[in-house]
């Protein structure tokens, strides 16, 4: 199975644990002389059955990225690094849209309020962060497809 694959199934795994959630809760109560339309009982096994299939691909996809090597970097840390870069280009924008936000004045008189930074200059550092992004995003999916889980 290719890594890929086994966090396709992860993510089916995370619905369907979510839906039994809401299938158990549905089915929690019923009115006196009712039956519930699911059973709770089948409805546990069945979880239980969907939290140790996604223990055990969590444990292997894990395991696969912390051994997978691409020139000298494990899967895990190319994951780091691309987590990373995402939060800082959120933070970096933020900044450049309050950098970038004139404020008007109506009167001569008001204070006058300047950008502290070149925003040009950190708008292309900016895009250079996202084009890094967009090439580490590109590598990791690149690995999930072509390796083996272990």
């Amino acid at each position: 199975m290719k890594l890929a694959a086994a966090l396709s199934e992860r993510a089916d795994l995370q619905r369907k644990m979510s839906e039994l959630g809401i299938r158990l809760n549905n089915n929690a109560k019923v009115q006196e002389g009712e039956e519930p339309s699911e059973s709770p009982e089948g409805l546990m096994e069945e979880l239980d059955r969907t939290i140790g299939r996604m223990e055990e691909l969590i444990g292997r996809i894990n395991l696969t990225n912390s051994q997978t090597l691409h020139e000298g970097k494990t899967i895990t840390e190319l994951l780091a690094h691309r987590d990373c870069l995402k939060n800082k280009i959120q933070i970096m924008r933020n900044f450049l849209d309050n950098a970038s936000n004139k404020a008007g004045r109506l009167t001569h008189s008001e204070i006058k309020i300047h950008s502290t930074v070149h925003v040009a200059e950190i708008q292309k550092k900016v895009d250079g962060f996202s084009k890094e992004l967009r090439e580490c995003d590109e590598l990791i999916q690149e690995l999930n497809w072509t390796t083996e889980l272990l």
